[in-house]
């Protein structure tokens, strides 16, 4: 998994409003290879809000399909920033789920779920 805690899936089946915060102790940044196209696809898809909560104050430009420099910075934050140690912690339950070796443990007790 990657540093961006807009990709995180709700770890319940209750319908979560919010996104996970991420809180990394450690951090890997490795190089991939630019695909602008590619990026341009996945901006829609994001949750964008915690994207730029956690990028600290990138805002969505409205030509960002044809703004390389934009898309690089993205491409950064999304493909090249792993976490490997940290946690995501849940802002509606304030439960933490540990993240170790970069995979992130979701998985509930008997008693939460």
């Amino acid at each position: 998994y990657y540093g961006s805690p807009h990709l995180y899936p709700s770890p319940t089946k209750r319908r979560f409003t919010s996104y996970f915060k991420t809180r990394a102790t450690e951090v890997k940044v490795k190089n991939v290879d630019f695909n602008p196209e590619f990026i341009a696809r996945m901006i829609p898809k994001l949750e964008w809000g915690a994207l730029v909560e956690a990028a600290e104050s990138v805002k969505l430009i409205p030509d960002y399909k044809d703004d390389e420099n934009f898309l690089r910075k993205v491409h950064h934050v999304l493909m090249e920033v792993e976490v490997v140690e940290g946690v995501l912690k849940c802002p509606d339950t304030g439960r933490e789920f540990p993240i170790t070796k970069g995979i992130p443990n979701m998985l509930l007790s008997e008693e939460e779920t």
